[in-house]
Parts: structure tokens; C-alpha cells; sequence
């Protein structure tokens, strides 16, 4: 087989193949053997006519095609190793001389590009402080006395700011019902902005089994295009108003806060203490890693081809329906639910997948320029670790991973790349 590599502009290489003739005569034979299991020859078993005679009664020139794409499937990845190309997409394949005798081709490949390291050490990041104050303490204690508030029915007075009444309403427009415009029972927490502006307010001031016509107009941007902008009359009927109790902020409520382990207050004062505190470090630690790793980033430019973030997108895009899909839901209803369609949810990967090719690019050159190396030990150790977190044997999961064993040390290797740029943070 003979090789001629060229490099052209935007990270793209020729590779000229002329492959030897006994290697294409084998490939044809291969798809001829198993065409002729189709082919009906008077006289002969299917498979077991003569080769000229079956020749006869197939297309060649599909079958020139099928056998050069079986022997570029055989050759590629011994192609790509020979001539020290790392594709990031399928190549374009032109043949450029294709008989029964004779296959060349041009490949059109395009690859990883070229990276030339800025500054990965030394970079100085600012970690955020955290501090978790008695305020913050007494606020999340509110929140908990607000969760665990009753509600009351109010026998005398009036709808008031905060109250939740029981409505039966009906919209109207010039006198005729809308769809979509008619409830019963609803309780309406006045103050929480559910209903069309003015609506809550109109309601406030109204006592049990009052009946009142609330006049209102649909903001122009309101989602029924039919309703935007325009009056509508609701009639509205206050079964019953309701007001809130909080509970006192005592042991009895660090008890029905329902945590483990939790008894009195200072239980809870001292558990939401450690919540926040742990919340927030993480919080920080994230922002110093997103923060160290774009300035990363952005101290090595890279020319990143489309199709290597187009690549990284469809990834993240199969990630989010895997973890729609757990959550009980297909990816058309979660689509509709959102008002996103694919290609919305696509544009709003792109960004965070561009940095992930232009991060995993300088990790992959950061571990080459350290020399970094992945041992047996560790690759056995990862083994390990994997076979743990799905509760099975090692060997076993080696079997069952035998063929992405590269694509692990490759991940080792990552994680060491990223340990080179943290040990050397500022």
C-alpha cells in the first residue's frame, strides 16, 4: 500500500492511498461471496455458481463501491496510525481510480488542531471567603417557620395582602365566556402575581360570599394572542378567605423540620450551619475552577474546527434527554413544556461546549509538554474503582470495558493535566 500526505489549510490533510492489488482483490472477492448468497444462477446453488457467471447478473460498479468502503473500513485506523493523523470527523473519501485491478483514493481528514501552549501555571485566582452569619441562620429558620405555617379560615373581615381566597371566577369579553377563562374553588394567594395584573388587587377588600365584577387587560405580550391587549370582565364569587399562622420558632419546630438527627432548636441552628457553610465552599471552589480554567482558556487561542464543537454539542444534547428521560419525561414533552425547541437548546449548549473542546485541546497539550504518563497501578486502580461504583468484580468490568481501555487512560491522563494546572494556581 502506497501513502502521500498533505497538509492543507484549516487543520485539514490529504491522504493519498493507492492500496495494493491483492489486498483490493481480496476485499471484492469478500463482497462478492456475499452478494452471490442473493443471486439466483439456473442450475446452481445459491452461492455456488461460477464467479463470471454471477458477475454477470450484478451491478460491479456497486459492488467496486461496497468492497473500497469494506477495505477502508479494515485499513483506516492503521491509516491513521501509519501517517500520525487524529481525525476529529469522518473523512471525505473521493476515488480516484476505482476497477477490478486498480483502487485509489484521496481522503480528505480533518484533524485535531495544532496547539501552542500559553500560560497554564502560575495563574492567579482569587478564592471567594465564606462566612455563614446568624442572619443567614435565622432567615433559613424563617423559611422553615413559613413551610410549616397553617392556614386558617378568616370568620369575619376582609381579602387582605397575604391572605389565600377561594374563588369561583368567569372571564368575559364583550359579553361572551373565553376558553381557558373559568374556575372553581381556586385558592388565590393574594400578593403572589399568578393572575393577570390588577386582578388581586381588585380582589383585596372583598368579604366571604361576595360576588364583584373585576375589570382587567391582558398585557400585550400575554401568551393567548387572541386575549393580548384586550378588557376582559371576570366575575368573581369569594367562597371562603384564609390567613396564615406561623408556628413559634421553637424545639417543636427544629423537630417537624423533619431533618435527621435534629431534636431542638440548637440542633437546627447548628445543622443549617453546616448546610450553608458546606453549600457555599462548594459554590466557591466552583467559581475559582470556572474562573482559573477560562483564564486558561483564554490565554491560549485555538483555531477550533465547527465540527469538533458540533460534535461536543450532540454529546451534551444526549446528555440532557438521558436526564430528562430519568426524570420520567420524553424530550418532545419536555420541549413543549419549555416552549425550546431542539436546535434553541442546541445554541444554548454551544458556548459551554466550546469550552469544553478548547479545555480538553490544552489538557491534551499540557500532558504532553509535562510528559505526563498513566501506569499500569493507576489504569489497574481506576479498574477498580469503576467495578466498585456498579458493585462487580474487576475482572468482570475489565471484560466489559476491554474495548475503551484507551479512552480511560486518556481520562487519567486529563485529571493529571487539570492537577498540573491547580498545583500551580497562585
Amino acid at each position: 500500500m502506497k501513502t502521500e500526505l498533505t497538509k492543507l489549510e484549516g487543520n485539514v490533510v490529504e491522504l493519498k492511498v493507492e492500496f495494493d492489488s491483492e489486498e483490493w482483490k481480496a476485499s471484492q472477492n469478500k463482497v462478492l461471496k456475499r452478494v452471490a448468497q442473493n443471486i439466483n444462477v439456473p442450475g446452481f446453488r445459491k452461492g455456488k455458481a461460477p464467479v463470471a457467471m454471477i458477475k454477470q447478473r450484478i451491478n460491479m460498479s456497486m459492488l467496486l463501491e461496497d468492497a473500497m468502503e469494506q477495505l477502508l473500513n479494515d485499513r483506516y485506523t492503521q491509516l491513521l496510525k501509519d501517517n500520525g493523523v487524529e481525525p476529529v470527523a469522518q473523512p471525505e473519501v473521493t476515488p480516484d481510480e476505482i476497477t477490478e485491478k486498480v483502487l485509489k483514493v484521496t481522503l480528505k481528514i480533518q484533524e485535531k488542531p495544532d496547539v501552542t501552549l500559553g500560560q497554564y501555571k502560575d495563574i492567579e485566582v482569587k478564592k471567594d471567603e465564606v462566612n455563614v452569619t446568624d442572619e443567614d441562620i435565622d432567615n433559613e429558620i424563617k423559611s422553615i417557620q413559613e413551610r410549616n405555617a397553617e392556614w386558617v379560615v378568616k370568620e369575619e373581615g376582609e381579602v387582605e395582602e397575604g391572605d389565600t381566597a377561594v374563588i369561583d371566577y368567569e372571564g368575559f369579553m364583550d359579553g361572551v365566556a373565553f376558553e381557558g377563562g373559568k374556575d372553581e374553588n381556586h385558592h388565590l394567594v393574594i400578593g403572589s402575581g399568578q393572575f393577570i395584573p390588577g386582578f388581586e388587587d381588585q380582589v383585596k377588600g372583598m368579604k366571604a360570599n361576595e360576588e364583584k365584577d373585576i375589570v382587567v387587560t391582558f398585557p400585550e405580550d400575554y401568551q393567548a394572542s387572541d386575549l393580548a391587549g384586550k378588557e376582559a370582565t371576570f366575575k368573581v364569587v369569594v367562597h371562603e378567605i384564609q390567613y396564615r399562622t406561623l408556628p413559634e420558632i421553637d424545639d417543636e419546630l427544629a423537630k417537624d423540620a423533619g431533618i435527621d438527627g435534629v431534636e431542638t432548636l440548637e440542633d437546627l441552628k447548628t445543622n443549617i450551619q453546616t448546610r450553608l457553610q458546606n453549600q457555599r465552599e462548594t459554590e466557591a471552589e466552583d467559581k475559582y475552577t470556572n474562573e482559573l480554567y477560562e483564564k486558561v482558556i483564554e490565554n491560549t487561542p485555538i483555531d477550533v474546527p465547527a465540527v469538533m464543537i458540533d460534535n461536543e454539542v450532540n454529546a451534551m444534547l444526549e446528555e440532557v434527554k438521558r436526564n430528562i428521560t430519568s426524570q420520567g419525561l420524553d424530550f418532545d414533552t419536555f420541549t413543549k413544556l419549555t416552549g425550546q425547541d431542539e436546535n434553541a437548546i442546541r445554541e444554548e449548549l454551544r458556548p459551554q461546549a466550546d469550552s469544553r473542546v478548547r479545555f480538553n485541546l490544552i489538557l491534551e497539550a499540557i500532558a504532553k509538554q509535562e510528559e505526563l504518563t498513566v501506569s499500569d497501578e493507576e489504569l489497574e486502580e481506576e479498574f477498580k474503582q469503576i467495578a466498585q461504583s456498579y458493585g462487580r468484580e474487576v475482572d468482570e468490568m475489565k471484560k466489559m470495558l476491554s474495548g475503551v481501555t484507551d479512552s480511560i487512560s486518556h481520562d487519567i491522563m486529563m485529571r493529571k493535566a487539570v492537577k498540573v494546572i491547580r498545583d500551580n494556581a497562585k
